[in-house]
């Protein structure tokens, strides 16, 4: 048997992103009798040996908590500890792996949105990644992607290269479910909403590729030509997509506003804020999977979204789909919340859809790529 050292070092602190991978990944793997060897920060031990206890968990030192230096330690400190404890294969979850390593280990790329939308990204953000991508094509044993489009969209900007396996990713069903009274209240209590009170849901970081501003600025035209038109609530990080960043700072988090920024929200109370929504929109341009659409789904949110590169693979015809601009944002929103029945329909094929997607199916794809 093949074993294999997991790298869980690059989990941001917010434990979104990747970190929801890294944690469904391993719990899938424990669901099929797998067990990895983990390298965790010391402060995410806890959380994900609680979620998958199957796994062995080894610390890293301190100094990975600060992203230079865990990359340092990638390339000098992982290879020794992979030779340490005698391992066969070495998974890299976040595009990087230690060079000395390359042949012996599977990277997981996301996205190829540095590629396909330059614009969408700072120039060292997108040189770093642009790079990374290239020599896990070239050098690694195997890469991984969570969508066809994100392979299709790599092999035609990186095409000669190491075989691509995709593995569509996985909802966690205890985090993303359809809320419970008592869910909704302890949000709507959190947040400072009446029973009576509805809203518009946009979940994720905020960077250029969203839209935010577009969806923004169709929220405020429909606020002026609609009677009753919910609020629009904005969680996640504060990315790079400066127009959204000064608009979301200025609203700030006041109840009652029809505009509010909620920021990070505590995982469990992410199924209500999308459950609970009337419509979850997240217009992106550019997605390697889109996970927020599947979470919503799965929370048996209403999704409106857009037809832009991996998404369509996850949402199917179980979404409605607008252009990213916001004259479109405007018009599907609008048909969307005038509709009940739709956005009834919405819900329904939005929970069976999801179903399909579980972390079991993606474990199962990453232990054929671990053994080949």
């Amino acid at each position: 048997m093949v074993s294999v050292l997991l790298d869980a070092t690059s989990i941001p602190a917010s434990r979104g992103g990747v970190a929801r991978y890294i944690a469904g990944l391993l719990q899938g793997l424990d669901e099929g009798g797998t067990a990895l060897t983990v390298v965790v920060k010391g402060a995410d031990r806890a959380w994900l040996s609680e979620r998958a206890p199957g796994h062995r968990y080894v610390v890293a030192p301190g100094l990975v908590s600060v992203r230079p230096l865990r990359l340092l330690w990638e390339q000098l400190g992982l290879p020794v500890l992979a030779r340490r404890l005698d391992l066969d294969r070495l998974h890299c979850p976040h595009y990087t792996f230690p060079l000395v390593w390359a042949g012996r280990s599977v990277v997981t790329l996301h996205d190829a949105t540095f590629f396909s939308e330059p614009a969408a990204h700072g120039r060292l953000k997108r040189t770093f990644f642009r790079t990374w991508i290239r020599l896990a094509r070239r050098w690694s044993r195997s890469t991984l992607t969570p969508s066809q489009a994100t392979a299709t969209e790599i092999s035609r900007f990186v095409p000669r290269g190491v075989p691509s396996a995709v593995a569509p990713l996985g909802v966690d069903r205890e985090l993303f479910h359809r809320p419970d009274a008592a869910e909704l209240g302890a949000f709507r209590a959190a947040h400072g909403l009446s029973p009576d009170d509805r809203w518009i849901a946009f979940l994720g970081t905020v960077e250029p590729r969203k839209s935010v501003p577009a969806l923004i600025r169709a929220h405020e035209r429909l606020l002026s030509t609609r009677l009753g038109t919910p609020p629009l609530l904005v969680a996640g990080g504060l990315g790079w997509d400066t127009e959204a960043v000064a608009s979301l700072r200025s609203a700030g988090d006041r109840p009652g506003a029809p505009l509010r920024y909620l920021g990070y929200l505590p995982l469990e109370q992410l199924a209500a804020f999308l459950g609970g929504s009337v419509v979850v929109v997240y217009p992106s341009t550019g997605e390697g999977f889109g996970l927020p659409v599947l979470e919503a789904m799965a929370s048996g949110g209403a999704v409106l979204t857009t037809r832009r590169l991996a998404v369509p693979e996850v949402a199917g015809d179980a979404a409605a789909y607008t252009e990213p601009d916001d004259a479109s944002i405007e018009r599907a929103l609008a048909a969307l919340l005038d509709d009940d029945a739709e956005r009834s329909r919405l819900v329904a094929d939005g929970e069976r859809r999801s179903a399909d997607f579980t972390w079991r199916r993606c474990a199962a794809i990453h232990e054929t790529v671990y053994a080949a």
